[in-house]
């Protein structure tokens, strides 16, 4: 089966915002053995859309188009692909409870323009939407064309896709052979030393197939098998696994594509009921931040200290000031006294400190992307000096990762 991807959206066009649910998209898309063969980015304009739609069933047997279900005037995918395919609009009744039932929770009148979301195909089948507002739809022509609609927000794309248009896809376009696929992820090893370590198996795959995806900080390998047996299948996914693991396990951490190490680091300290705190400096609360966002974390982290200034680090931590003027505050000694006082006075059983320069600037004589991280524990304290590269902003994010990755590795021991 051929598919094609239109993502709609001026904004796209323009580089405002970052096309990531065409990525999205072709990757799901492949683990579920339908091939994307071409994608397309067209502004909110009816003509130039029809024009994208027409060459689009001249080439391609499912068609998927994201953005452009919302309820203002330049939403206007739903409306242009009803009149391509000659359906008649017609209000899906679930969305539109769903419509007023937002609404009302808000104590807001619900304009006019808002019904527009939820509308479908009169002879199409809707996907509901968890996480907004604006319903999705599948239909398939009397030629056989089918053409899936989803929003244009990634927080509305993702879940729509996982929990309703999976299972349709997987209904509508059965097969005898399955695709099972297992995301591995890996921190501490860039992409290109990743697959020179894996270069043979790389160049030799047949089934399974590997494939690897650079992301901030990290990288993640998709191993992909094509089986009429699904207890074959998994088999042949551990024994690649296995190979791959002796390689480079060491940098390996988790499983999924929606997994994260922040993830894996509090599910850890549930696991074993240990707590967390930390004392930031340079990433300015960025790794609290990063804990604070997975559900649950409360149960072991209850908060933490940021001390950016040499006259916090006196204040908040009650560091040494004799020792601050001697080594410091980017040092060894610093790093160690901050995460020291931060399990201390937290009373937490880890404590990750973080002190450094993220630049531009240099900062007491050490050049930009200078970090010294610290960890306490009930055995004592380590630090770890790093030299990060690039912007600001990923020297910060460089660190809280790492840091996660510490603590990760001493849970795991």
């Amino acid at each position: 089966m051929k598919a094609e991807i239109i993502a709609v959206g001026t904004e796209i066009l323009l580089g405002q915002i970052n096309n990531t649910n065409t990525t999205f998209l072709a990757q799901e898309l492949a683990g579920l053995g339908i091939e994307v063969y071409y994608q397309s980015v067209v502004g909110d304009n009816p003509r130039r859309l029809e024009e994208v739609l027409r060459l689009a069933d001249q080439r391609s047997d499912l068609i998927v188009l994201c953005g452009g279900l919302g309820p203002t005037d330049d939403d206007l995918t739903k409306q242009v692909t009803a009149k391509h395919v000659g359906q008649e609009l017609v209000a899906d009744e679930r969305g539109y409870q769903n419509l007023l039932a937002f609404f009302e929770k808000r104590e807001r009148p619900m304009t006019e323009n808002n019904r527009l979301q939820a509308l479908v195909f009169k002879d199409g089948e809707s996907l509901q939407n968890s996480t907004g507002l604006a319903v999705g739809i599948f239909y398939q022509s009397e030629s056989g064309k089918s053409y899936l609609l989803l929003p244009g927000p990634p927080n509305e794309l993702e879940p729509m896709f996982f929990n309703e248009a999976i299972p349709l896809l997987q209904r509508h376009f059965q097969s005898d052979e399955r695709l099972i696929s297992r995301v591995l992820r890996f921190y501490g090893i860039g992409e290109s030393e990743l697959v020179t370590k894996l270069a043979d198996l790389i160049k030799q795959q047949t089934n399974p197939t590997l494939a690897s995806y650079a992301k901030p900080n990290e990288v993640t390998l998709r191993l992909t098998v094509s089986t009429l047996d699904e207890g074959q299948g998994k088999q042949k996914l551990d024994q690649m696994e296995k190979v791959i693991l002796e390689r480079v396990g060491d940098y390996f951490y988790g499983y999924g594509e929606n997994n994260s190490l922040a993830q894996v680091v509090v599910d850890l300290l549930k696991r074993k009921q240990k707590t967390v705190s930390a004392a930031e400096s340079l990433t300015a609360g960025s790794f609290q931040a990063t804990l604070g966002s997975i559900s649950g974390v409360s149960e072991v982290y209850s908060g933490g200290f940021v001390t950016y200034s040499e006259t916090t680090k006196l204040q908040f931590l009650k560091l040494d000031s004799e020792m601050l003027k001697k080594y410091g505050t980017v040092s060894k000694e610093c790093a160690e006294a901050m995460a020291l006082q931060a399990r201390k006075l937290a009373g937490s059983d880890f404590a990750l400190s973080f002190t450094g320069v993220a630049g531009p600037d240099s900062l007491e004589g050490h050049k930009a992307g200078t970090v010294w991280i610290g960890l306490a524990t009930e055995d004592g304290v380590e630090s770890h000096l790093y030299h990060f590269a690039r912007d600001r902003n990923y020297i910060r994010n460089s660190a809280v990762m790492t840091g996660l990755d510490l603590l990760r590795r001493k849970l795991i021991k």
